[in-house]
């Protein structure tokens, strides 16, 4: 079974936002057995909504088109819907009463005859009632094909999805199961762990695909298994898992559908009773929000310090200038002092720290671009490796991030 999604908007095209919509919806259909087929970006223009329609029709069983919905006179959406399904614009009382509602206990201003046309919709389209904002989504039929209209917000849409666009699809359309399971590595690139799995792969079913999915220096492994019977794909699944520990096992970190290597990092600190600080020269500050982005990061994370300057180094983590001057900012000496320092002063029991050059020049420094010492300073020592990550700024900071989250969870295990 087959889906399309269809954004309309110049915001989009332009580059001024980007596509968050897609992504979800396109996950969330794959939860329930739908593949998406294509991801189409139009302008807001009469003609080009048209066609896509009528070629989305054609290739589809589900189109789902995000955006155009406003009350302002750019947003046609609604207008060329009815030209395409050759329908009228009807006032939908409840739409009506549900906006005028919303000015009533949110909205400064007087609502407006603009605001109330949001109740216009197709007269043939089944309204789904949008609870957070006034564009209701629209749900219609032509030639066995389902098109469902969201707003392009991104937390309306997906509040629609989830209440009523999802259910309504699973209860009109038989279909098949599709089973992920998304295995996570650290410390070995996409080729090498190709070579070493190449045996393991060639003998796969013929229903479960495999997928690399490399990213600085972490690569993910998808398994997608497609079939009718649920029970049979998950034991498959993980059987074939089994196979592939044998072989990987030791760069295997977790399964995406569980916990990210953030997570595990702060659960094994939690488990032992340790805390955990950063220090960061070229990463900026990166690895600390990576560890605090999820909640609860204050039970094993104490602080962290941006030292960026090189007086920073001195001032703020104790890092001895007689040091620096011996063996330069980017360098193991002054990594691991940065490690003990930071793990000192928040007094916690592990230390990371970065310090290096991400370019795009060498600067003041003799290190070559995209070099990156990273120090781990555990309860019991203290240690340093250096890397050569890319001559490309971001890629080298993304890298130093991924290989300082591997070196302290090796040392947590």
């Amino acid at each position: 079974m087959l889906a399309e999604i269809i954004t309309i908007g110049d915001e989009i095209l332009i580059g001024q936002i980007i596509d968050s919509n897609s992504a979800f919806i396109g996950k969330e259909l794959n939860k329930i057995g739908i593949d998406v087929y294509q991801i189409t970006s139009i302008q807001d223009d009469k003609q080009h909504i048209l066609n896509a329609f009528e070629e989305a029709k054609n290739r589809v069983d589900v189109v789902l088109v995000t955006g155009g919905l406003g009350p302002t006179k750019d947003d046609i959406t609604k207008h060329t819907i009815c030209e395409y399904f050759e329908d009228t614009l009807v006032q939908n009382e409840d739409v009506l009463l549900h906006v005028e509602a919303l000015f009533a206990k949110y909205i400064n201003t007087p609502i407006s005859d603009v605001n109330r046309m949001q109740a216009l919709v197709p007269s043939t389209s089944t309204v789904l009632m949008n609870n957070f904002g006034t564009a209701p989504g629209m749900w219609l039929e032509k030639d066995n094909t389902v098109f469902v209209s969201m707003p392009g917000v991104p937390f309306e849409m997906k509040n629609l999805m989830k209440d009523r666009v999802l259910p309504m699809l699973q209860e009109k359309f038989d279909r098949p199961y599709i089973i992920h399971k998304t295995v996570l590595t650290y410390g070995l690139g996409e080729s090498a762990i190709a070579e070493k799995i190449e045996q393991w792969e060639e003998a796969l079913p013929s229903f479960i695909k495999l997928a690399y999915l490399p990213n600085l220096g972490r690569v993910r492994l998808r398994l997608s298994a497609r079939g009718t019977n649920e029970q049979l794909l998950l034991d498959t699944i993980e059987d074939n898992i089994k196979g592939l520990n044998k072989l990987i096992g030791d760069i295997i970190v977790g399964y995406e559908s569980e916990e990210s290597i953030e997570t595990l990092i702060g659960k094994k600190l939690v488990e032992k009773g340790k805390f955990l600080a950063v220090a960061e020269s070229c990463t900026g500050g990166k690895i600390a929000q990576s560890l605090t982005a999820g909640a609860g990061a204050s039970a094993f994370f104490k602080g962290a310090a941006v030292t960026y300057a090189t007086d920073s180094k001195s001032d703020v983590l104790g890092v001895s200038e007689t040091l620096i001057e011996k063996f330069t900012v980017t360098s193991h000496e002054v990594a691991e002092a940065m490690a003990i320092g930071v793990k000192n002063k928040f007094k916690a029991d592990y230390g990371i720290a970065t310090t290096g050059n991400a370019g795009p020049s060498k600067g003041d420094g003799d290190v070559e671009v995209g070099t990156v010492f990273i120090a781990i300073s555990t309860p019991n020592r203290t240690f340093s490796e250096k890397f050569v990550f890319s001559n490309l700024r971001e890629r080298t900071i993304g890298k130093a991030v991924n290989k300082a989250l591997e070196l302290v969870l090796k040392e947590l295990e």
